[in-house]
């Protein structure tokens, strides 16, 4: 890794990299960088979500193959979720093929291989394919080193004399990319992957900081930085709105009440953004998009309760009976994880999705457009995560994403507004329910911010423009 400057070729990566010497030169071009925090190459690339992480990741993956002849890849996923989705987006002929188009893999694609597949490739003796793709979730390993263990992928294999950990260690040019690495920066399992002594480390996620006690702490080896802020102004993704009540007062109302408030406020606003969305779509000849509602509960039995609430004939008039999931660790039914993978199609009759902490980085969505916050989120991050779940856009230019007023969301909103402010982008906009519905969006000022953007699919301008 020696000199370059941006628009030179870059050396190609190897063993004997000196870091120090490294740390140099990189800091030179781009000084947000101060320090690798490990004990190899690794560079983060913090990208707003919604905007194309595992298509980076491909891209990643193609450029050192094609322009440095590196051959040898394992990615990291934080937890099965994203560990799926990965194999799903590296797999050939499937819907978001991250490779699709680049000739140099259209004959001899990469290889994949997971921790379900590795053992059974090394007693076939290998693979014919010079690039190999090896993709493994990296919360199975950190529960295999529990207690001092030893993970399964070190385990002794006759067929190659050695672990296919021992193997992939050994690789002169092995490139480590993490998917969501703020998940497992200091976990066990981490540790032990360092071990693999990779000739370079690529990190991806959205928040590019771990939290503590005394507070979200950032990452110091950020070389590329692209928040949600700068994502909205260059319409990659939808604009966040938070929603509250004109002149609310909760005095004398009982928090059963005010959730029960929320939830149909929310389902009204879910009404009118489904009307508007098929209005533009039959008016613009695109594909009907049918929106969803997002509820996120406190805990496993809260869930339980506002499923039974929503199924209730109190509830819109058990309208939305048959057409709530609710998704976390005590729900397994095939039933239920069919329909939330099939969410986005129209004839899946979901329109609201109720869960706890399962549904975060990893769950990938377009036609999200409403989210109701039901439990206390403090952390940074999973506030971040939860909205960035209805970022995406399905195919509008310009959209909303609207979030119910909550007390931590809208302080991170708030805040996210203030840097946004002073870097001259758009803005989070804060919507009154009342209006909802109108030609035009009225937009509330809070703490001297004055929202510069509209709040999406209720504003017929900003759809048809």
């Amino acid at each position: 890794m020696t000199r370059c400057a941006r628009s030179s070729r870059c050396a190609t990566p190897t063993r004997s990299t000196d870091l120090s010497a490294a740390m140099d030169i990189i800091a030179s071009e781009y000084p947000g960088v101060v320090d690798f925090e490990r004990d190899f190459p690794s560079l983060c690339f913090a990208l707003a979500t919604g905007v194309g992480k595992t298509r980076l990741m491909g891209a990643f993956i193609a450029y050192l193959k094609i322009a440095h002849g590196i051959n040898n890849f394992f990615v990291l996923a934080p937890n099965l979720t994203i560990y799926n989705k990965l194999i799903a987006d590296f797999t050939p002929n499937t819907g978001k093929y991250v490779f699709k188009g680049i000739a140099e893999f259209a004959i001899s694609p990469p290889v994949l291989t997971t921790g379900e597949t590795y053992e059974r490739q090394i007693a076939s003796g290998g693979n014919l394919f010079p690039t190999t793709i090896n993709i493994f979730n990296i919360a199975k390993i950190s529960s295999e080193v529990r207690g001092g263990r030893s993970p399964r992928i070190r385990s002794f294999r006759e067929e190659i004399g050695e672990s296919y950990f021992d193997y992939l260690a050994s690789l002169p040019d092995l490139v480590l990319l993490m998917d969501e690495s703020h998940r497992y920066r200091a976990t066990a399992g981490m540790r032990a992957i360092n071990e693999l002594k990779p000739v370079l480390g690529l990190e991806l996620t959205a928040t590019p900081f771990v939290e503590s006690t005394r507070g979200p702490v950032a990452f110091k080896n950020v070389i590329l930085d692209y928040p949600l802020a700068r994502a909205m102004e260059d319409g990659f993704v939808k604009e966040p709105a938070v929603v509250t009540r004109k002149d609310f007062n909760p005095a004398g109302k009982s928090p059963e009440a005010i959730q029960t408030m929320k939830l149909e406020d929310g389902v009204r606003l879910h009404e009118s953004v489904k009307v508007d969305l098929e209005t533009y779509a039959r008016e613009n000849g695109e594909r009907i998009v049918k929106p969803f509602v997002l509820v996120i509960a406190r805990d496993t039995t809260h869930a339980a309760e506002l499923t039974r609430l929503i199924q209730s004939d109190a509830f819109f008039e058990g309208r939305y009976a048959d057409k709530v999931i609710q998704v976390d660790s005590s729900v397994k039914e095939e039933e239920t994880v069919e329909k939330l993978l099939t969410v986005e199609q129209n004839d899946n009759p979901v329109e609201i999705v109720i869960h706890v902490n399962m549904l975060k980085e990893g769950w990938d969505v377009t036609n999200l457009y409403t989210i109701i916050p039901l439990r206390a989120a403090n952390a940074r991050t999973l506030i971040e995560q939860s909205i960035g779940r209805g970022l995406r856009l399905p195919y509008l230019p310009c959209a909303g994403l609207f979030c119910l007023r909550h007390q931590e969301v809208e302080q991170h909103c708030l805040a996210a507004a203030r840097r946004a402010d002073d870097e001259g982008m758009a803005q989070i906009a804060f919507v009154k329910i009342e209006e909802i519905g109108a030609s035009g969006v009225g937009l509330e000022q809070r703490d001297g911010i004055a929202p510069m953007i509209t709040a999406g699919t209720s504003c017929r301008e900003c759809m048809e423009r």
